[in-house]
C-alpha cells in the first residue's frame, strides 16, 4: 500500500509557484529521501501532506484514502511532524512538553511514554533545565520525540539532522532506522545532508522548481552512480578503436585530458583487453561518481548556485 500518493499536486503563493504539479508516491516501509535546493518546495509539499497548508489545486491520498471534502482526514492522525523548526513550550522541561502532548492525545501513563521517548531520541529524562536553555540539536532530537507521541505510523521531517554534532546525528539515523525495521514506521526525510540520506533512504524523490525529477531506489541510485574506469593509454585513438572491439557491450566516454572512462566493464577485464591488444596504458584506475553531483545534476543547478543548504521563506 502507499502511504502518500500527491496527483497535481500544487500550490501558489500569490505570485509565486510553490509546487507545480507534483507527483509523488511513498510507499508503506519507505525511508524515503527528499531532495531539493532552496526554494524547490521541499516544505511546502510537506505542509501541504501534513494538512498544514492548503494544496491551490490537486489532491493528496493519505493510506489510500483522498483528503480534502471539508472534513479532517482520519490519516492525519496517523502522521507526527517535525516541520521547520520545533513547536515546543519553551518554560517547561523536555519531559513536561512530551507528557503534555501525551496527555493531549489521551495517552494513558503519560510519564512513562515520555521517558521512553527521550531516551530514544538520546534526551535526559531526568534534565530539568527549561527547553529555553537548549541548544539548537537538542531542540532537534526533542521535536522528534515530539513527533512520535501517539506512536505514528508516518513521520514526515523537516531537515532533522540540523544543528547535530555527528555523534548526535548518527543517533538521530539510527533511531530513525530502528522505528522503521522495528516498528514499520513509514518515514519521509527532507534533507541536504545527502551523506546522512545515503545512510539510512532505501528510496528517493528529487525536487526542482516545484516538479519532481525523479523517484528511484537506494539501488537504483548507486547503479547510475556505480563504478566505472579510468584509462589513459599511449596512443588514444588507436587504443580506443582496439577496446572497442574487446569490449562490444562497454560504454566509454573521452574526458578533456585524453583518458577514457569505461563504463560497463570490470577494471580487471579493461587490463586484460589492453594488454590482449598490446596498448600500452600510462593509467589505470577505478571510479565512482559523485552521488552529490548526480543529485545535483537532477536538481538542475546550475554553476554558482548553493543546492544544498537548509532553506527559508514560506515556499520551501
Amino acid at each position: 500500500m502507499n502511504v502518500i500518493e500527491t496527483h497535481g499536486l500544487t500550490k501558489r503563493y500569490r505570485s509565486k509557484l510553490a509546487v507545480d504539479g507534483l507527483d509523488m508516491t511513498v510507499a508503506a516501509g519507505d525511508i524515503y529521501g527528499f531532495v531539493g535546493r532552496n526554494g524547490s518546495g521541499k516544505s511546502t509539499t510537506m505542509k501541504m501532506v501534513c494538512g498544514l497548508a492548503r494544496p491551490t489545486a490537486g489532491e493528496v491520498v493519505l493510506f489510500g484514502d483522498p483528503v480534502g471534502g471539508g472534513a479532517t482526514p482520519q490519516g492525519f492522525s496517523r502522521i507526527g511532524a517535525l516541520i521547520e523548526s520545533p513547536g515546543v513550550l519553551a518554560s517547561l522541561t523536555a519531559r513536561d512538553n512530551l507528557v503534555a502532548k501525551a496527555l493531549a492525545l489521551g495517552l494513558t501513563h503519560a510519564g512513562a511514554v515520555a521517558d521512553d521517548l527521550l531516551a530514544l531520541v538520546g534526551l535526559d529524562p531526568c534534565d530539568h533545565r527549561r527547553v529555553k536553555a537548549y541548544s539548537l540539536g537538542m531542540r532537534q532530537r526533542l521535536g522528534l520525540a515530539l513527533a512520535l507521541v501517539g506512536a505514528p505510523d508516518l513521520l514526515m521531517l523537516d531537515e532533522p539532522f540540523n544543528g547535530l554534532d555527528p555523534e548526535a546525528t548518527r543517533a538521530m539515523r539510527l533511531a530513525l532506522v530502528r522505528l522503521n525495521h522495528e516498528h514499520g514506521v513509514t518515514v519521509v526525510i527532507s534533507s541536504h545532508v545527502l551523506d546522512q540520506l545515503d545512510r539510512v533512504a532505501t528510496r528517493f524523490g528529487v525536487i526542482s522548481a516545484g516538479r519532481l525529477t525523479a523517484e528511484f531506489t537506494d539501488v537504483e541510485l548507486h547503479e547510475r552512480c556505480g563504478s566505472s574506469v579510468r584509462v589513459r593509454l599511449a596512443r588514444p585513438e588507436r587504443g580506443l578503436a582496439l577496446l572497442e572491439q574487446a569490449l562490444p557491450s562497454a560504454a566509454f566516454r573521452a574526458e578533456p585530458d585524453g583518458a577514457l572512462v569505461v563504463t560497463g566493464s570490470s577494471l580487471d577485464e579493461v587490463s586484460s583487453a589492453c594488454f590482449s591488444a598490446g596498448v600500452e596504458v600510462r593509467e589505470l584506475a577505478t571510479v565512482e561518481r559523485d552521488i552529490e553531483e548526480y543529485f545535483v545534476e537532477l536538481m538542475g543547478v546550475q554553476k554558482g548556485q548553493a543546492p544544498l543548504h537548509a532553506e527559508d521563506g514560506e515556499a520551501r
